[in-house]
C-alpha cells in the first residue's frame, strides 16, 4: 500500500493518473446525467413494454457514460502529447486541438445521444458571446464552483431578455414550419406540450391520459 500511495502521490505520474481519473470521472457523471432523462422520456413518450424500454435506458446511459469516458480520456491525452511536444509547457491552442480531435473521434457519429450532447454543447458555447454581468453566480459553500478559481459570471440580464426572447419565437417557428429540423427529443417534448395539448376526447384524456 506504501509502493501504490508513493505512486499516487509522485508528480512524475500525476498526468497519465489525472487520464484515469477523467475516464473515471467521465462515466460517472455520464450515469448520473442521461439515466435520469432516460427513465422521465421512457415514461412520458417510451413505447412497448417496460422490458423494451428498460434496454432504451440501458443503451442511452451506457453510450452517453462510455462517450464522456472515451472523450475526456482523448482530450487529457491529446493535451499531454501536445504538452511534451512542447518542451512541457502549454499553449493556448491546445485545449482547442484536444477537443477538436476528441470532439472528431468520439462524437463525430451521428446518433440520437451524439447529437443531443453537441446540441447542448452548441447552445453554451453561443451563449458565451452574449455580455456578462458585473457579479459572478451566487453559489453556495458546498457548489462545486465554490472552490474554483474562475467564477462564472452571469449573461448581463438586459441581453439575456432578448437572447432568450429571440430563442423562444425561433425555436417556435421552426416547430409549426420546419419541424423536421429539430433534434427528435426536443421535438418529442413540444409536441406534447403545443400539439397534444390541442385534443381530447373526453374528461379523461383532457385531465388524466394525453390520449
Amino acid at each position: 500500500m506504501d509502493a501504490i500511495q508513493q505512486i499516487l502521490t509522485n508528480p512524475a505520474y500525476h498526468d497519465y493518473l489525472a487520464i484515469l481519473k477523467g475516464a473515471r470521472n467521465g462515466f460517472v457523471y455520464g450515469v448520473k446525467v442521461r439515466f435520469p432523462h432516460a427513465l422521465v422520456m421512457s415514461v412520458l413518450f417510451g413505447r412497448g413494454d417496460w422490458q423494451s424500454r428498460l434496454r432504451v435506458i440501458y443503451r442511452a446511459t451506457k453510450q452517453h457514460a462510455l462517450n464522456l469516458a472515451k472523450f475526456v480520456t482523448l482530450y487529457k491525452t491529446f493535451l499531454l502529447i501536445q504538452k511534451k511536444a512542447n518542451g512541457g509547457k502549454e499553449r493556448s491552442s491546445d485545449t482547442f486541438v484536444a477537443g477538436l480531435l476528441g470532439g472528431y473521434v468520439v462524437f463525430g457519429d451521428r446518433n440520437a445521444v451524439n447529437e443531443q450532447i453537441v446540441l447542448y454543447v452548441v447552445s453554451r458555447v453561443v451563449a458565451s458571446f452574449l455580455p456578462r454581468a458585473g457579479k459572478p453566480y451566487t453559489t453556495s459553500p458546498q457548489s462545486l464552483s465554490a472552490g474554483s478559481v474562475v467564477k462564472p459570471l452571469p449573461p448581463d440580464s438586459r441581453y439575456f431578455t432578448v437572447f432568450a426572447a429571440l430563442s423562444w419565437g425561433a425555436v417556435m417557428w421552426l416547430f409549426r414550419h420546419r419541424g423536421e429540423t429539430i433534434q427528435p427529443g426536443m421535438f418529442n417534448s413540444m409536441k406534447y406540450l403545443y400539439r397534444d395539448s390541442e385534443t381530447w376526447s373526453d374528461l379523461r384524456t383532457i385531465f388524466w391520459h394525453n390520449t
